[in-house]
């Protein structure tokens, strides 16, 4: 892989590939029958979000296609010195949905439950993205023995493929601690129209693949797959 540029800026949506965020991300399976009862939960809470997040604002994703979970709920958090405080905690204690002890009646809507500290882009470059689009593209990946940072080059490389043909570049979340997977990234768009894209000429495609350092443009998802050991991925839109 070539070495990848430290910025890129694309129709005025700029992504810094450094990873120097913190987010908490939960992934959540409602009890057959109670989607609408779980997010209505969520919701409540997440209009009162200030009281006890402060200023990070999560994030409702619905799951509409493609993997297990049905709910995303993404928001960043300060350092982890200061997340673990005592002061912190008893202030996400006035959430009735956001880290509820074990046992507790949220659970009784919920089958399935995953959580993560992840690090992801800057506060301002991730607020602006989820505030302006509604539909996210979610691809999570587990990579072989071996293969994590290679996989991380593999998702930048991909980025500065996407610059190369004009198409806004995806999020990228690495693992701090939490789940089985490695890493995943989130794809930003209007709606379904902006999600199938305009049709771009082969040979611009394969000459972008090629600047980003892959073999071409039909190679990129092969070279992908040879990293991995799981993967999955979803269309979800956010929840208002």
């Amino acid at each position: 892989m070539k070495k990848l540029l430290f910025g890129i800026c694309l129709c005025g949506f700029v992504l810094v590939n450094a990873q120097d965020q913190l987010y908490k991300v939960t992934l959540l399976r409602a009890k057959p029958g109670e989607l609408l009862t779980l997010i209505d939960e969520i919701q409540k809470d997440i209009a009162n979000y200030e009281s006890f997040l402060g200023n990070n604002k999560p994030y409702l994703l619905r799951h509409s296609q493609g993997d297990h979970w049905d709910l995303m709920l993404i928001y960043p958090i300060d350092e982890l010195s200061n997340y673990f405080s005592p002061e912190q905690a008893s202030q996400r204690g006035a959430s009735r949905t956001i880290e509820q002890a074990y046992g507790s009646d949220f659970f009784d809507n919920v089958s399935f439950q995953e959580e993560a500290i992840v690090n992801g882009p800057p506060i301002n470059v991730f607020i602006g993205a989820f505030e302006k689009y509604k539909l996210f593209h979610i691809e999570i990946f587990t990579a072989l023995a071996g293969k994590q940072s290679e996989l991380l080059e593999q998702r930048l490389a991909e980025n500065q493929f996407y610059a190369g043909i004009e198409h806004r570049p995806n999020f990228i979340f690495t693992r701090v601690f939490g789940p089985s997977w490695d890493n995943f990234t989130i794809g930003f768009y209007e709606d379904l129209h902006d999600f199938a894209g305009p049709e771009i000429p082969f040979e611009k495609e394969d000459q972008a693949a090629r600047d980003a350092g892959f073999e071409g443009v039909n190679f990129i998802g092969s070279y992908l797959r040879s990293l991995l050991a799981e993967h999955h991925d979803t269309l979800a839109w956010k929840v208002e």
